[in-house]
């Protein structure tokens, strides 16, 4: 009887201990897709802030660069596509919102580059108050996208990883989609060259007349003095010893002690 009651007290605790344990993993669950949810509210205010810059920009573009016009017609197409999408998608976004999101503003980034050749629209101060409210926009995009993309890292190593993806499996916690951006243009770094950097013009203009009279030493083939050419000056070691004078004193000489001479 004292082994039976045993033993259903020892089930009774791991199962405990395995409901906790379940407990404290949906909960975890909960919690991240939720950081998720908010993480997105913020990118999609962003998004919808840039959906009413982008109609002013376009039409004072178009007073000014009517030539512009493909360029103009697709911005207005996608951005009529990025908000339906939108309308469609629930509380997160999807790889279809992501890619039009995308190419709309690659489109938008186009167009700036494009108003560079049109020197009366760079001086309208309409313009230039729309393409800093259009910059400032797209930071904050970008700061709320790597946040949201954190998040969404952790959802996803929770959902795949032991043993919390038996949680998420049961309780059905799918794998969330990243906000990414696959734009060359916005991923490769801007090119520096120091060769061009180093460049001061023809390197013939900067160099200096010979002297007149100086030697003129041998160099190699690269433009360095030949140190062989160098001619090494010749010394002769001093003679130390000394002459014996008449009637003085010679210093003893090496081998012993020797009187003076009378």
């Amino acid at each position: 009887m004292g082994t039976a009651l045993t033993v259903i007290i020892v089930l009774v605790v791991v199962l405990v201990i395995i409901a906790l344990i379940a407990m404290g993993s949906y909960n975890g669950f909960v919690k991240s897709r939720n950081m998720i949810q908010e993480s997105w509210r913020q990118v999609d205010v962003e998004l919808n802030r840039r959906y009413e810059l982008i109609p002013n920009l376009v039409e004072t573009v178009r007073a000014y660069a009517a030539h512009e016009r493909n360029t103009l017609e697709d911005i207005t197409r996608l951005r009529s596509q990025a908000q339906s999408v939108a309308q469609s998608d629930g509380s997160l976004p999807s790889a279809q919102r992501s890619q039009v999101e995308e190419q709309l503003s690659g489109a938008v980034r186009n167009l700036i580059v494009s108003v560079e050749a049109y020197p009366d629209l760079k001086s309208n101060q309409n313009f230039l108050e729309l393409q800093r409210q259009l910059a400032e926009t797209e930071d904050r995009i970008a700061a709320g996208r790597r946040f949201y993309n954190a998040n969404v890292r952790v959802y996803n190593t929770r959902v795949e990883s032991v043993p919390s993806n038996v949680i998420a499996g049961a309780f059905h916690f799918e794998k969330a989609t990243y906000f990414e951006v696959q734009d060359p243009a916005v991923r490769q770094a801007p090119g520096v060259s120091f060769g061009e950097i180093a460049y001061r013009g023809d390197p013939a203009q900067g160099q200096l007349p010979p002297q007149q009279g100086a030697p003129s030493l041998g160099s190699d083939r690269d433009g360095l003095p030949d140190p062989q050419q160098y001619q090494q000056p010749q010394y002769q070691q001093p003679d130390y010893q000394q002459q014996p004078q008449p009637g003085g004193h010679q210093p003893p000489q090496t081998g012993g002690y020797q009187p003076p001479q009378q």
